[in-house]
């Protein structure tokens, strides 16, 4: 799966030399993230305008349209995460009312769709990782704090200041022990 600059995703076959489907064409807002689902079954795209698109892989049209489609954040969303079989998702972004860390369920409608919203990094949140033994979501922001929040009890657990400047990676290790943080500086 691919996603540019010039806002196109496309999917590509390793035994093949052209591209399977075009997701999205150029001309959309920039591509921010992309992720398979872990049943690989779908695949969602955020953008630097704030959606978060998704949809379904084993598509037989060229061009499909995402079967969910919705603003996230007012200003971009920067990452997210598919959590339990891909119904519940998190997000990560700048909006205008702080509100840059978000629960979504995709099974309701999109106004309804709006689980919970964490008040967090006041210049938005650049980076998310979902750790499903703890249930805990880590997002990083752009003045180098990391939150962790508890998914099930839909609060913040810690903050702290881990660097400098804007967190630009979060890793996870398989047993949820330990996470990672990188930095622009």
């Amino acid at each position: 799966l691919t996603g540019a600059q010039d806002g196109s995703v496309r999917m590509f076959e390793w035994t093949r030399p052209q591209q399977v489907v075009c997701f999205q064409q150029a001309g959309n807002a920039r591509v921010t993230r992309m992720y398979f689902n872990a049943q690989g079954n779908k695949c969602g795209v955020a953008d630097g305008e704030g959606f978060l698109s998704i949809w379904q892989v084993n598509q037989t049209t060229s061009n499909p349209k995402p079967y969910l489609s919705w603003q996230c954040h007012s200003k971009t969303t920067s990452d997210f995460a598919f959590i339990t079989s891909s119904s519940l998702v998190a997000t990560s972004g700048q909006s205008n009312d702080n509100r840059n860390v978000c629960l979504w369920d995709t099974l309701v409608s999109s106004g309804n769709s709006l689980i919970h919203a964490f008040t967090c990094h006041d210049h938005g949140a650049t980076v998310l990782q979902y750790a499903p033994k703890h249930q805990l979501l880590i997002s990083g922001g752009r003045k180098g704090y990391i939150c962790i929040f508890d998914i099930r009890q839909r609060q913040t657990l810690f903050t702290f200041q881990a660097h400098e400047s804007a967190v630009k990676a979060l890793a996870l290790d398989p047993s949820e022990d330990y996470f990672v943080t990188g930095s622009a500086e």
